[in-house]
């Protein structure tokens, strides 16, 4: 194949990377493959008809999701990729490269110096950094880091951002994506969520053009009125962002971060009543209209690459930014659109639902179409592994990079996997009902997961080969494992210097995983 030829010629340059150590932009080379990140907000693992378990589900089928079908035949589907149960903290790892853990930006950010965390009767939560993660250092309750976006930049790459941004809080630095080597910024900023998708609103301003509420989209002002969703205008502005990378003749990163599919769930009338008509309610529909005008910003893109003759040297990546929406109080009778089966709970848990979230990669004539990758990743990963694709070898931060280079697992020369514990830390207090939701943490170590509560000092134990679901706990048949886990994840979160929330009773720290008599 003559993608194959191309990206197999360049390997030694772009893998090995002889003489790509963040060089001045003239010592880049325009065979550097363009990269494009296209991240989706709270999409749950089973939003989508393609089956990302090892077999289709009822949502699956209900779904209709051609773009993604499209992306997984022709690239690989990892069926254990995971994230953050919170936006903020996922998002700050992928920029970072470093764990929650160790970032401490643990719960959604907003305003500058106000942390976004509910009262509990018994506990306090930690002094996390409430207002994110910055570059510049001298701005308190923030996570000095470099961002991987600088480094590309500096190397020569024009970097673009669309959409949602949602690492630092309003007001400091980490707000602007362009603080983080972004060359365009398009509709980012502190916020974490859409105020609406609907134009007729015009995105969250008044009819003078003033932000109604924190959670306005800015900028789009050429499409208020005129009957453009959200996801529909960021996709045109990325379209016409694409032109002008491309007449600029270098490589470009595009991070293609969508507000879709976060709450409001706004009408998408492009697809709303195909989905009444086959029996949804309104809400459900309404979701499902949502995730179909995602898929249809995606197809929009690989049609793009195809058109204008860059799709064999654009890597092309989908993710999701944690588990889909299933514990909000707000809903009655949570309805299909709510449901994360067979995962169990969602957004805010450390039960699958929350962190388990769907992600594909085409890599042309470097990974097979149609493959699949049953070995776990972690949103942190994507920092080494995008400089690693882009080929750079050597690069210098402040902070420690906890990710590893999935390309291993792309290439399938090794699985970076084996012996990895994934650590989760969340000593926060989110508000939402359900299982596993608040002041937990947790470690996934090959088939075994440990999920442990601050407040209680309960572990739960799940064979997550054996029980997807999470429907048996066996911290009680097993506590040669429940031990052997809680060592490793007291010792790993010690190392990160990880946060505790405190007991109001005694003003102590809840204690380590590993240091209670259960």
């Amino acid at each position: 194949m003559k993608s194959k030829t191309l990206w197999q010629a360049e390997m030694p340059v772009r893998l090995a990377g002889l003489a790509l150590a963040v060089a001045p932009a003239a010592a880049w080379s325009r065979q550097q493959p363009n990269i494009i990140l296209f991240m989706v907000d709270d999409m749950g693992w089973q939003d989508t008809s393609v089956p990302f378990w090892t077999e289709r589900t009822a949502l699956n089928g209900t779904f209709e999701t051609p773009a993604m079908q499209r992306l997984a035949d022709q690239g690989m589907l990892f069926t254990q990729a995971y994230a953050a149960p919170i936006s903020s903290p996922s998002r700050c790892s992928l920029m970072t490269g470093a764990n929650a853990a160790r970032h401490h930006v643990t719960n959604w950010t907003l305003q500058r110096d106000t942390s976004t965390d509910l009262d509990d009767n018994d506990i306090v939560t930690p002094d996390w950094n409430v207002n994110g993660i910055c570059q510049t250092a001298g701005i308190d309750h923030t996570f000095t880091a470099r961002s991987f976006v600088d480094i590309l930049r500096a190397g020569g790459y024009h970097t673009i951002h669309i959409g949602k941004a949602h690492w630092g809080a309003a007001g400091t630095p980490g707000e602007r994506p362009e603080h983080f080597g972004f060359d365009v910024n398009i509709g980012g900023h502190a916020a974490g969520g859409p105020a609406t998708y609907l134009s007729e609103q015009n995105y969250g301003h008044d009819a003078q053009g003033k932000p109604t509420t924190p959670m306005h989209t800015p900028g789009l002002e050429e499409y208020w009125q005129t009957g453009t969703f959200l996801t529909e205008a960021l996709t045109q502005e990325c379209l016409k962002q694409l032109d002008q990378a491309r007449s600029d003749g270098r490589p470009f990163y595009l991070y293609m971060s969508h507000y879709a599919v976060h709450i409001p769930i706004d009408r998408d009338s492009r697809y709303y009543q195909k989905y009444r008509d086959k029996g949804l309610t309104e809400k459900e529909a309404a979701y499902a209209a949502l995730i179909e005008g995602m898929d249809k910003s995606l197809g929009d893109i690989l049609g793009w690459l195809d058109s204008n003759g860059e799709a064999e040297r654009t890597i092309v990546i989908f993710m999701s930014d944690n588990g889909g929406l299933a514990t909000n109080s707000y809903y009655r009778d949570p309805p299909l659109y709510m449901q994360n089966a067979p995962l169990r709970s969602g957004k805010g848990s450390l039960l699958e639902g929350g962190i388990r979230v769907p992600m594909i990669v085409r890599w042309p004539g470097m990974v097979a179409g149609g493959t699949r990758c049953d070995s776990y990743v972690m949103i942190e990963d994507f920092f080494p592994t995008l400089l690693e694709m882009a080929g750079v070898k050597h690069w210098h931060v402040p902070q420690h990079v906890d990710g590893r280079s999935f390309i291993p697992l792309l290439l399938q020369t090794g699985d970076p996997s084996q012996g990895r514990a994934l650590i989760w830390n969340y000593p926060n207090v989110w508000g939402n009902d359900g299982p596993a939701i608040s002041l937990n943490c947790a470690i996934r170590l090959g088939r075994w997961k440990l999920i442990y509560d601050y407040k209680t000092q309960e572990k739960n134990l799940y064979d997550i080969e054996q029980d997807i679901s999470e429907q048996h706990d066996l911290a009680a048949d097993r506590p040669d494992i429940v031990r052997q886990l809680s060592r490793r994840l007291g010792r790993e979160l010690r190392r990160m210097k990880a946060q505790r929330p405190v007991r109001k009773a005694d003003g102590k720290p809840c204690p380590w995983p590993d240091k209670t008599d259960n």
